[in-house]
């Protein structure tokens, strides 16, 4: 099931609530002042099932200008929006403002619903959707489908659901979700017996029960305890969806909207953007050099002001590279769009794209620094090295390999990686011949899945260490070297966000369970062998797996790991302290006379003539005893 976010946009009093009503049944008015006054104020969300199968969740934004900001908010991670235009009144204020934010964060996919066809004459209506094409001729919109619709009666709302599966089917792109999650969150609040929730619109990656996740840009870790998808408990949610996320470690009043969800050491708080800063073409207003302005992206807002790097001034429709300084640190991604709006009187004057969302303070009119920004927004040599490194996410890919596919001198790709390091974009593994690098975005994507794997294994046996590193590469690094794949264990032990110990991989909190039934399996393990004395058995042979069958052979390995039990044979044990008397009595004979045989090694030990040779490779092992080359003959080593 493909999943998809629809947002309305339009004048106040359009319709926009109740058309979605129409479409879902819900009334997304949620307060009570909403529904009094009968205009939307914070955003409203609810969901509908197309026809073919897939599932639309639909946020309704203010159209009130007052409330422009939870309009900006409720943009973030649309994938089509729904213009609504009231057939008895044609474009208004708002309708232009909200067409201008759309297109400034980057909205491309949008029908045009001419609402209230019900109120006007078919004379009118075709009059009002020919001014309404004749209008948007010189936007965005001008190739955007026309639908006519009555939200009241209903009419023209097939029209308008094969239209979206029509764009949703040939147009949307399924959001990416192998990479980290995140989630900007646009409500907080908290439930009785629950604690504390946050809900927003899942952009990217998964979010799954119990993961560990860190609230950015205040770097606080907090984990998932429930998920809500359109009020259903889910195991876990992906890019593309509405969400509702229960945490636990955090309280409500250490988030607030604007605030992003995400893996541990994947963002970092900022408060300097590098930006391209567009000025609205018909906006009034012109910016000056350290101009304060309100930012929106995401689901923030920030005060900020504009440092111009190229100009003293910036008028309408010209565009130019600015450092925005924020008075509020917010956490970011290169790509991510944003609105600015004029201090005072509140207006829309422009919006852009960050370039880089964690810089070093920059001069101005500085040509270096203007280049460095040129190549940013072009797609510098940085943006192919970082393309074709994530095409290599399965395998990693090394700098000699990056300077064939890219013709690029290696000292060249060497530059262009340690930016991409310097900016937690990326991680490089130097070994003896070459340095592999890896997109961070897909090591810790990786890393989620294989710490999803283990809490899965930990609870399944938690009598078990972990699983072996060789499985692990086997099943989620089969394309990786060895060789790298144990820097790559070395690298998250250094952070500790998965722990080897020897041969096997483990979560940090992961402790074996020594419960009573541990204990009980022990000792019973322990009891047997000692009494069993020189006559080994073997497990099948004690009372052990009468009670403990499902366990008995992972504290078996427990006790061989902790140096308690012997393993003599593929099936016989015994325990230590037994085999270094043996092997003291041994030592002694040798030393006393030329060679033992095994005969008078099962008559010391009043075993078998097989047991006897199981204590003599163990003396071997020990360089106690060798073999003389005669079948049954040892002498001291």
């Amino acid at each position: 099931m493909k999943h998809i976010i629809i947002g309305t946009a339009g004048h106040i009093d359009h319709g926009k609530t109740t058309l979605i009503k129409a479409l879902t049944g819900c009334n997304t008015d949620r307060w009570k002042e909403e529904q009094e006054r009968g205009i939307t104020i914070d955003l409203g969300f609810a969901f509908f099932d197309l026809p073919n199968g897939d599932r639309a969740g639909i946020v309704d934004v203010p159209g009130h200008e007052k409330f422009i900001h939870n309009m900006v908010t409720g943009v973030c991670g649309m994938d089509m929006v729904l213009l609504v235009i009231a057939a008895d009144e044609g474009i208004m204020p708002q309708t232009k403002e909200h067409m201008d934010i759309l297109h400034l964060l980057g909205i491309q996919k949008c029908i045009v619903v001419l609402n209230k066809m019900d109120l006007v004459d078919p004379e009118w209506l075709e009059l009002m959707e020919e001014e309404v094409r004749d209008q948007l001729q010189d936007t965005f919109l001008k190739d955007a489908p026309v639908v006519k619709v009555s939200a009241v009666t209903g009419e023209g709302l097939k029209e308008l659901t094969d239209e979206i599966v029509k764009m949703e089917t040939s147009e949307v792109q399924e959001k990416e979700i192998h990479t980290i999650p995140r989630l900007p969150i646009d409500r907080v609040f908290t439930i009785s017996g629950f604690g504390t929730i946050v809900t927003g619109t899942l952009i990217s990656g998964i979010i799954r029960k119990d993961d560990t996740l860190q609230l950015y840009p205040w770097n606080a870790p907090c984990k998932v305890r429930n998920i809500q998808v359109h009020g259903k408990n889910v195991d876990e949610c992906s890019a593309g969806q509405r969400v509702a996320v229960n945490l636990t470690g955090i309280k409500k009043e250490d988030i607030s909207r604007g605030d992003v969800l995400a893996s541990p050491n994947s963002m970092k708080g900022t408060t300097l953007l590098d930006v391209k800063l567009k000025i609205l073409k018909d906006s009034n207003r012109i910016v000056k050099n350290r101009s304060r302005l309100h930012l929106f992206t995401g689901t923030s807002e920030v005060l900020c002001r504009a440092i111009l790097l190229d100009r003293d001034e910036v008028k309408a429709g010209e565009e130019c590279f600015a450092q925005l300084r924020l008075e509020q640190e917010l956490a970011l991604r290169k790509g991510d769009r944003f609105v600015v709006r004029f201090y005072s009187p509140m207006e829309t004057i422009g919006g852009g794209e960050v370039l880089e969302p964690n810089p070093k303070a920059k001069r101005r009119f500085k040509e270096e620094a203007l280049e460095e920004l040129r190549r940013k927004e072009a797609g510098s040599s940085v943006d192919v090295v970082q393309m074709h490194v994530k095409s290599h996410r399965d395998t990693l890919i090394t700098i000699t390999e990056l300077a064939k596919l890219t013709a690029l001198s290696e000292e060249e790709i060497r530059q262009d990686v340690s930016e991409l390091e310097d900016g937690s974009e990326a991680f490089v593994f130097p070994m003896k011949k070459d340095t592999y690098v890896w997109m961070r975005d897909d090591e810790l994507y990786l890393q989620e899945q294989i710490k999803a794997e283990l809490k899965k294994y930990h609870h399944k046996y938690p009598y078990r260490h972990g699983i072996k590193k060789a499985e692990i590469q086997t099943k989620y690094m089969k394309k990786i070297k060895p060789v790298v794949a144990a820097k790559i264990f070395e690298h998250w032990e250094t952070e500790e966000s998965i722990i080897s110990s020897g041969e096997y991989l483990h979560l940090p909190e992961f402790e074996i369970l020594k419960d009573a039934r541990y204990e009980g399996c022990r000792k019973l393990l322990l009891n047997s062998f000692e009494k069993a004395e020189y006559q080994f058995v073997k497990l099948s042979e004690t009372d052990v797996e009468k009670e403990y069958a499902d366990m008995a052979e992972d504290i078996l390995l427990l006790l061989r790991e902790e140096n308690q039990l012997v393993r003599l044979s593929e099936d016989a044990y015994t325990v230590k302290p037994l085999l270094e008397t043996a092997a003291e009595k041994i030592r002694e004979v040798v030393h006393q006379q030329p060679v033992i045989t095994i005969s008078e090694v099962r008559d010391l030990f009043s075993t078998s003539r097989k047991n006897a040779k199981l204590i003599l490779e163990y003396t071997d092992g020990q360089r106690i005893t060798r073999n003389t080359g005669a079948e049954s003959e040892w002498k001291a080593y």
